[in-house]
């Protein structure tokens, strides 16, 4: 089922299934998240829980015990429940009915969308219900359209960080896990990144140490939209490798895959979120329509 909210600038409708957003648009009904297409992707913007990307093999140890999970966790693939809406605001939630066999912890996951002005604001409510402390991570993984003019190309856009800044990429294998060797990824003016599509020949480039806002722009320099992430550390930017897919992915994430050849003990991955029982973790993301 997909719900709506609405405050008059912005609609946005999200589905119960991943509690993923389906739309995003402005008052003159343009459309600003990707819609899907078979050819290149065709998801619009998976919520990532409890494990982002890959874990080598598929598998995870937790208590000293071997599991299995799918890319990007358990969030992308199950079904959430409406618990709250009004005019400007909804939230999903997600529990272990189901997934204890994957991820053994009782837990919720909350993802909530509200509404203000030109903004839609992500929050992620991670609640341990549990009697031992979690262990995860959680990001977002939406798509935009580019070009957002028509008359545009793809090219003629990039993304401006909000202030200078040096980032690193990660380094990962051909096969998408970390490798060790990350490197400077020097920006134009160390602040913007021209889009191109080979720059995803190798899949996704992931940054850490940027600056935690970036704005999709023309290369005239017209905004189109912001995206916002303060409790992130990373920071994926991607479409589907060696294509001319007409979309941009703007990722927050709050940790890394798993290293080559090497699978998880979730206890002792440093850059997962440690949950003690009773806790609540709240990080939030938001996006910017410029115009709208």
């Amino acid at each position: 089922m997909i719900h709506t909210i609405s405050n008059g600038t912005l609609t946005v409708s999200a589905a119960e299934h991943g509690a993923e957003l389906q739309s995003v648009r402005d008052g003159q009904d343009r459309e600003y998240l990707w819609q899907g297409d078979e050819r290149y992707w065709t998801d619009r913007a998976p919520n990532i829980f409890p494990y982002v990307a890959r874990l080598t093999e598929g598998k995870f140890y937790l208590d000293g015990e071997l599991h299995e999970m799918a890319i990007h966790g358990i969030a992308p693939y199950a079904d959430f429940r409406l618990t709250e809406i009004d005019g400007t605001s909804m939230t999903l939630e997600l529990t272990e009915e189901g997934w204890y066999d994957r991820y053994p912890r009782r837990f919720a996951f909350r993802v909530r969308y509200t509404l203000e002005r030109s903004v839609l604001t992500v929050t992620y409510e991670t609640e341990n219900r549990d009697e031992r402390p979690m262990y995860f991570g959680v990001g977002g993984h939406p798509g935009f359209r580019v070009p957002a003019d028509p008359a545009l190309a793809f090219e003629d856009y990039r993304l401006r960080f909000s202030e200078p800044c040096r980032p690193r990429r990660v380094g990962f294998t051909a096969d998408c896990f970390l490798d060790g060797t990350d490197a400077a990824y020097p920006l134009a003016e160390e602040r913007l990144l021209p889009l191109r599509h080979d720059l995803f020949d190798d899949d996704a480039v992931v940054l850490k140490d940027m600056a935690r806002e970036v704005t999709l722009e023309t290369a005239g320099g017209r905004p189109v939209l912001t995206v916002a992430f303060p409790d992130f550390g990373c920071l994926g930017i991607w479409h589907r490798p060696k294509t001319d897919a007409p979309y941009v992915c703007i990722e927050p994430w709050s940790s890394l895959p798993s290293a080559k050849e090497r699978i998880a003990v979730l206890e002792e991955q440093e850059d997962l979120i440690c949950l003690q029982p009773g806790k609540t973790c709240r990080m939030t993301w938001s996006l910017r329509i410029h115009g709208a």
